[in-house]
């Protein structure tokens, strides 16, 4: 299911970048707002119906934090899902790679009276403007609660823990050089580990596999060095 998603996206992504820009930041630091829905299921395993992501509630808000060089991504992630009446968390430390399409708003301006055709050269930093494409591939490790975290957390308030694969497609636009906002489409599968007090971890017993799926809308600030 996963390699679809994944296929799925950078097949589109690739058909978009005919009248795109490949892009990538050098060095630059984000932070993100999000919040949608969420669907996730046990695949396998002896504990696969008593998955975390398969009990949870549907409706998930949350917030990321992060670093970006080229391509490459470090982010620390939070999430929440609920119901109204109960909540759970979250909480992940991934490490992954992304290419982002600019679609740009206006082509490039040619001089008239120039020897050759050659788009001008703005010697100002670009702006960002107009709609961009994103597809990713990370890696991560994933602690969750069955419950509301009261900090400090401790070993004994986690649920579930789990090493998962996650592919991202995004589609968004940039509202200034700051701001972003977008749709994104996080798909992950992974090995998760039940957790607490009475858990044994090298008990098969307590061990599933299970894939997870969200549909985000997210306001994203952007903060570049170079």
């Amino acid at each position: 299911m996963l390699h679809r998603c994944v296929l799925v996206a950078v097949t589109v992504a690739g058909v978009a970048g005919l009248s795109g820009s490949a892009a990538a930041d050098p060095f630059k630091v984000f932070g993100q707002v999000e919040g949608g829905a969420m669907v996730g299921t046990g695949t396998s395993g002896i504990a696969k119906d008593s998955a975390f992501f398969g009990k949870s509630p549907h409706a998930t808000y949350g917030a990321e934090v992060g670093a970006e060089i080229f391509f490459i991504d470090a982010y620390v992630n939070h999430h929440q899902y609920t119901d109204g009446t109960r909540l759970t968390t979250w909480t992940k430390f991934g490490l992954g790679m992304h290419f982002e399409i600019d679609f740009d708003k206006e082509p490039p301006q040619f001089e008239s009276n120039a020897k050759s055709a050659e788009p001008k050269q703005d010697k100002k930093k670009p702006k960002k403007d107009g709609g961009f494409a994103e597809v990713g591939l990370g890696v991560y490790f994933g602690l969750g609660t069955g419950q509301q975290v009261d900090p400090p957390l401790d070993n004994s308030e986690i649920t579930d823990k789990a090493v998962q694969v996650e592919g991202r497609f995004t589609l968004g636009t940039h509202l200034n050089n700051v701001l972003d906002f977008g749709v994104a489409l996080p798909v992950s599968y992974g090995y998760f580990i039940k957790n607490g007090a009475d858990v044994v971890a090298n008990n098969l017993d307590n061990h599933y596999r299970g894939v997870q799926a969200e549909l985000l809308l997210f306001v994203r600030a952007n903060l570049r060095f170079l």
